[in-house]
């Protein structure tokens, strides 16, 4: 499952910000352990440091930035995107080009705290709850599946 993360889910895990970082680090715990193949938008990485920099000191932002470009596929900003982004339904340019981006390779779904802000989406949006879920009943069904070729 290819899955693009908000960009405030990262910083519910960078950040500890509470009530979000546990729901938020199960997302990126399946990242991390290649349960789900994770992408993030590539304005994402640029607005991560710029916050994280403000908030942890350029040191600390970096070496969060590193490992999230270890962990995660990065999807693109280009022409098309932004051509998409800027001619779409969408009420926020940023939230736009970060669907477009997706869109682009080929995701999934997107997963965010803020639902209300993809109306315009034409592929799944989730939640971290909705998605950690969604991700629960598709890992049982595959376990379901192997029992039912195995008997």
């Amino acid at each position: 499952m290819k899955v693009l993360l908000d960009t405030n889910i990262i910083l519910d895990v960078l950040l500890n910000r509470e009530p979000f970082i546990g729901k938020s680090a199960q997302l990126v715990g399946l990242v991390e352990q290649k349960k789900i193949e994770g992408y993030l938008c590539a304005t994402t990485i640029t607005t991560l440091d710029y916050l994280l920099c403000k908030a942890l000191g350029q040191k600390q932002a970096s070496l969060a930035v590193h490992k999230l470009l270890s962990m995660f596929n990065i999807a693109d900003v280009n022409a098309v995107v932004l051509g998409l982004a800027i001619h779409s339904d969408f009420k926020d340019f940023e939230d736009a080009v970060q669907y477009f981006s997706g869109e682009y390779c080929v995701v999934d779904a997107l997963v965010t705290r803020n639902i209300k802000d993809y109306k315009a989406s034409q592929y799944p949006v989730y939640t971290p709850d909705m998605l950690l879920k969604a991700f629960e009943a598709y890992t049982l069904n595959q376990k379901n599946i192997k029992t039912d070729t195995d008997s």
